[in-house]
């Protein structure tokens, strides 16, 4: 299963849409213009809120609470390090390793990759493709690429 994100580039804040592999629209993601740090609201393609991404404030590096539902799915904390990306995780006893340049992730889940994720160069905005081993791994899997994305632009690689 497949999912493509897509950043709008006229947008003044940090604005994504979700499509399927077919081009319908899945979900979509709007950022709170006026909130202090990263609050990112994913919403379902009918404008329903499923769930919310929220930077936390004086770290070091930068870190996200995930909630789906009202409830904290999950915490994602960059890590400092000097070649290939890493994120700490604290959710569904997942983690992460990005490339070289940081393009591309895997996901993985008892040393077993669930998730794979690509950026695609050469675009308006922010484009990446998430490739599922399992569908019910798909809304924490798009929460998680938002969040690398806005750890990635906190810190200044964006």
């Amino acid at each position: 299963m497949r999912l493509l994100i897509k950043q709008r580039f006229f947008s003044w804040t940090d604005s994504y849409d979700i499509y399927d592999e077919s081009g319908n629209t899945r979900y979509f993601v709007k950022a709170e213009f006026f909130a202090l740090g990263h609050q990112l609201h994913v919403y379902d393609a009918r404008q329903r809120e499923i769930g919310v991404i929220k930077q936390k404030l004086l770290t070091f590096m930068p870190e996200f609470e995930i909630e789906i539902g009202g409830w904290t799915q999950g915490r994602i904390r960059k890590q400092l390090t000097l070649l290939r990306p890493k994120y700490e995780i604290d959710c569904n006893g997942w983690y992460v390793e990005g490339d070289l340049f940081g393009w591309d992730y895997d996901v993985y889940e008892a040393g077993r990759a669930i998730i794979h994720i690509s950026k695609e160069l050469l675009h308006w905005g922010d484009t990446y493709v998430i490739d599922f081993a399992d569908p019910k791994d798909e809304l924490m899997g798009l929460m998680l690429v938002i969040a690398i994305d806005a750890a990635n632009c906190s810190n200044g690689k964006d």
